[in-house]
């Protein structure tokens, strides 16, 4: 189907909003949920504010991707951001901490098909020359809405409320809604095919497992107890069922021989990699500023702007130059300037100036911008109409995976690295270490009434903690380089390049 040039820019308009509203919403309530719990209470339960959402998002994601392929991407598309606006506006009128959390889980259930969709759509209705800027214009907001999220939390909850911090999509989404539905025009040739139930079946309850037992662990129950063994263990079992049931149905959910194709698969675990650390960026850097400088909330978001502003420059040179050179000579680029980004980070200390974590976030954005726009546009790369979808949906899937595991793990690492650095960095001063209370470090009014060298001893150890943590994350990047090397010499052919060959 032939789109009107202004047709196109508004339904590309209608697919950034979209985007806009899913990505912003796994980080933006992160600011506000203090708040929150002192306005709702449930204090042991607000980690399922944001896990319910990401459990759902990533549930449906490889389930959509093959429906669309199916049925249509427009149908799908336009499903999600009914039930994302609905679940948003049921959020907003949440009384209780239960409440928030179910309709948190509505929103996700609608936000898994709008990343993945978006970006296969773009492939549908552009010739190849132009899907390099559409890709990289939606890489950027990607990146932008990701690292925007907590910094528009923390300002919507202090000048207005945190119901606003849900409310505000509605006319995001409206708006997203009027666009795809009045100007989006699919054809869609009709044929028989079978929902794949089992493997959808089967991989919810893996993905709903390995989710539940990555949020309670070492938070509600000890790594080593029964019911996270047994999350874990039924993530396995089910997983391999699924992988089993895969196999033998006739439209499967994740077609694993996609795999065997060498762009596709590395490019799923560069997503992985990359979503590991992309995400730790976000959240340990505020928490830097905030407790090693002693900056607000709202001052902590906003010193990830840098980064943000090179992730978009990155994500726009990688959708540009790719239809002039490789994917594997763009994503060298990407790994040089994210490894340099990151190895800048690991040697930060207090003494470190804001100009230069402003340098060194400026390149860790850079680098990382290349993967929002190059990783989908490699996914998709001379894959055929019918199956363009459920390979999008299978990198963002792993891309999300990838956030979950290395916010997990990371998290754990930082937490650990920080109490040993604080018994190493206070021996000798006086008192037992389970009086000191952390989290005043963060509070202004609480900071100020804290010994110096107490004070002294509660910045070094979370500044060690989080470079530490920063050091580990450049092994993923080593590993991505490593994937790198294997991409192969793929490119981007536009229709001026096939019609010369041919």
């Amino acid at each position: 189907m032939v789109h009107k040039e202004s047709n196109l820019k508004l339904v590309v308009a209608g697919l950034l909003l979209g985007i806009l509203m899913a990505a912003m919403d796994n980080t933006i309530v992160a600011t506000a949920m203090g708040t929150i719990v002192a306005d709702l209470g449930g204090f042991d339960k607000f980690v399922w504010v944001t896990g319910s959402y990401m459990v759902a998002v990533m549930a449906g994601m490889p389930i959509y991707g093959k429906l669309s392929d199916m049925y249509g991407r427009k149908r799908f598309f336009i499903f999600g951001l009914v039930v994302f606006l609905f679940g948003s506006a049921l959020c907003g009128l949440a009384q209780t901490m239960e409440q928030l959390i179910a309709f948190r889980a509505i929103q996700g259930i609608g936000g898994g098909a709008l990343l993945p969709i978006a970006f296969t759509i773009v492939f549908d209705i552009f010739p190849p020359e132009k899907r390099g800027k559409m890709t990289g214009l939606l890489g950027a907001v990607f990146g932008t809405s990701s690292v925007l999220g907590p910094l528009l939390g923390a300002f919507i909850t202090d000048a207005i409320s945190w119901h606003w911090v849900f409310y505000i999509n509605v006319p995001i989404g409206a708006a997203s809604f009027y666009f795809i539905f009045r100007y989006y025009k699919e054809s869609l040739e009709p044929r028989e095919q079978k929902i794949d139930w089992w493997g959808a079946a089967t991989l919810v309850v893996a993905v709903v497992s390995l989710m539940f037992a990555l949020e309670l662990g070492g938070k509600t129950y000890a790594w080593d107890s029964t019911p996270i063994v047994a999350l874990f263990t039924t993530f396995t079992v089910f997983f391999i069922v699924f992988f089993a049931v895969e196999q033998k149905a006739s439209e499967p959910i994740i077609s694993f021989w996609m795999f065997k194709k060498r762009l596709f698969a590395t490019s799923q675990i560069l997503g992985f990699l990359y979503g590991s650390t992309f995400i730790i960026l976000a959240v340990f850097i505020p928490i830097f500023v905030q407790a090693v400088y002693g900056g607000s909330a709202t001052s902590a978001g906003m010193v990830l702007t840098p980064m943000m502003l090179g992730s978009v420059a990155g994500s726009m040179v990688g959708g540009i130059f790719q239809t002039k050179t490789t994917f594997r000579n763009l994503m060298i680029v990407s790994v040089i300037a994210y490894f340099t980004g990151m190895f800048m980070l690991s040697g930060m200390t207090p003494e470190t100036s804001r100009m230069m974590l402003t340098l060194f976030m400026i390149t860790v954005g850079f680098g990382m911008g290349f993967s929002f726009s190059l990783l989908p546009a490699a996914t998709i790369n001379n894959m055929e109409f019918r199956f363009r979808g459920s390979a999008n949906s299978t990198n963002a899937f792993l891309r999300s995976l990838g956030m979950t595991l290395g916010v997990t793990i990371f998290g754990a690492l930082q937490n650990r690295f920080f109490y040993e650095r604080l018994s190493e960095n206070l021996k000798g001063q006086g008192g037992a270490l389970g009086d000191i209370d952390p989290q005043k470090v963060f509070q202004a009014e609480e900071r100020s009434k804290i010994p110096e060298d107490i004070l002294n001893g509660l910045t070094t150890s979370m500044s060690e903690s989080i470079t530490t943590v920063f050091t580990y994350a450049l092994i993923p990047i080593v590993i991505s380089a490593v994937v790198i090397f294997f991409m192969g010499n793929e490119r981007v052919e536009t229709s001026k390049q096939t019609s010369k060959q041919a």
